[in-house]
């Protein structure tokens, strides 16, 4: 380090020749940081999609259960078990809701899996529900 002084006396310090050109010829990476995460961004939020599809599949999965125990249930009873399973359904999954009443007191149900926006139909959730018939 070499000390120089101004014209007013004070002392003033300037690098090296050496340390002056190693800062010239360093890569500038002021902005790495933000294309790395212009570059993850998108990997990010399919992934969360990705997630919350999954997601979707075991909320129509619980729900095709859950409308199967009931529809047996009323089926057992000479209840309507469309009713039951609707009854029993987040509204989201009623549209596509299928029942039919099978022998020896099973009920299959089937919704529509839920999709994100631009995600083609993934198919339904079926389950079976079974109760023996109630005299």
């Amino acid at each position: 380090m070499v000390s120089l002084r101004s014209s007013s006396g004070q002392a003033t310090a300037t690098p090296p020749a050496s340390a002056r050109r190693a800062t010239a010829t360093a890569p500038a990476s002021s902005g790495q940081a933000t294309v790395e995460f212009v570059v993850l961004l998108p990997l990010v939020a399919v992934l969360l999609a990705a997630l919350w599809q999954l997601v979707l599949v075991g909320y129509a999965e619980w729900g095709a259960s859950a409308a199967a125990r009931a529809a047996a249930r009323a089926d057992a009873v000479g209840a309507d078990p469309s009713a039951a399973a609707r009854s029993h359904l987040a509204g989201a999954l009623r549209p596509g809701l299928r029942v039919r009443s099978l022998a020896g007191g099973d009920v299959r149900v089937g919704v529509r899996i839920p999709t994100l926006r631009g995600v083609p139909a993934l198919g339904r959730a079926e389950a079976t529900g079974h109760f023996e018939p109630q005299s």
